[in-house]
């Protein structure tokens, strides 16, 4: 173990001291929450108005799923898998994006692995392990390619959840806060640790997508007033975990997995935002071909017609590159967008 793991598990330890006890662990969150202010510039509904006006975002599943070649990784597995041979190319994502006519993009951040896209100061199980032969920030990477091309970034985080089960199986949460070793309440706390983070460590990140918040992890007020007390105007969804559920309001956006929002949304007229793969029906990379053009914009037109943003997902390879295919795709889509007579 060198001395840079050495320091860094030092620090996680006590920062996490505080983390375990909840009642310590609510005060530094409530610190937090006061020096930052809980007054937002705008109100929430213009927010949500905001985020309507961006009609159009790329979904991006890459974590260590990718190496693993599964959808869900179960247990724990060496950093050193996270191995892409070199320096990811995140402005051939952006540009990808852009090509397509898409506004903003939502990177995995941590995903049912455990593992952390960032160098967070709460664990070594990241890109910054010593295992890890990447060794760069790649959420930074990312923020910097797309924000430099006029996108807006959001940050996906999964949370761990009752409804996982098997507390040796899908472990969500690095081995810090093992859940096999740690109580759901010490879990929430230290997720609300790293969230508080990443919106700390970057601040061009305008939305928080969560997987697997719902009720069973927190009230609706509880998560709201969390999520409010982090940043001014930062907006958030929830994906539930109940799979008959999802597209049920909870927090800012109502999110659905590849299916449009039924009447019930319209009725509530709530904001949504509905997601969909490009490449067959995985999120993570595996091979699948991709989807046409034309059908990718008759989804789009019928997510923005029910008051919903439409979240298109690409699951980067091994190397981090979108499938060539999938690049002509996305590049057909913005200029079948731009002159909508082409298509016909």
């Amino acid at each position: 173990m060198n001395s840079m793991t050495m320091t860094k598990m030092m620090m996680a330890a006590t920062l996490l001291s505080g983390v375990f006890s909840v009642s310590r662990a609510e005060e530094a969150v409530s610190g937090v929450l006061e020096q930052k202010g809980t007054t937002m510039t705008k109100s929430v509904k213009e927010v949500q108005a905001d985020f309507l006006k961006l009609k159009f975002g790329m979904f991006i599943h890459f974590n260590l799923e990718t190496y693993k070649g599964v959808q869900w990784v179960e247990g724990y597995h060496s950093p050193a898998d996270f191995a892409p041979g070199g320096k990811i190319d995140t402005d051939a994502w952006a540009d990808a994006a852009k090509s397509a006519g898409m506004k903003y993009a939502v990177l995995t951040t941590k995903h049912v692995s455990g593992f952390c896209l960032w160098d967070s100061k709460y664990t070594t199980y990241d890109v910054m392990n010593p295992e890890c032969p990447y060794q760069q920030d790649l959420v930074a990477q990312f923020i910097k390619s797309f924000t430099s091309r006029g996108l807006k970034v959001g940050l996906y985080y999964c949370w761990r959840h009752p409804g996982f089960g098997d507390l040796n199986k899908y472990k969500v949460l690095p081995p810090e806060c093992d859940p096999a070793t740690h109580s759901m309440a010490e879990q929430i706390e230290f997720q609300k640790k790293q969230i508080a983070e990443l919106v700390e460590k970057y601040p061009d990140a305008f939305y928080i997508w969560n997987y697997a918040l719902d009720p069973e992890i927190m009230p609706a007020e509880q998560a709201t007033a969390f999520i409010r007390g982090l940043r001014p105007g930062l907006l958030a969804s929830a994906n539930w975990w109940d799979g008959k559920m999802k597209g049920s309001p909870y927090l800012d956006v109502v999110v659905s997995e590849t299916r449009h929002l039924g009447q019930r949304h319209l009725d509530n007229k709530t904001t949504g935002e509905t997601c969909w793969c490009l490449e067959g029906n995985q999120w993570f990379y595996g091979g699948a071909g991709s989807k046409s053009a034309e059908d990718i914009v008759k989804q789009l037109e019928t997510a923005n017609s029910r008051n919903a943003n439409f979240l298109l997902n690409v699951g980067p390879d091994k190397r981090g590159r979108i499938q060539e295919a999938s690049v002509k795709v996305l590049a057909e889509i913005g200029r079948l967008l731009q002159n909508p007579s082409s298509g016909e």
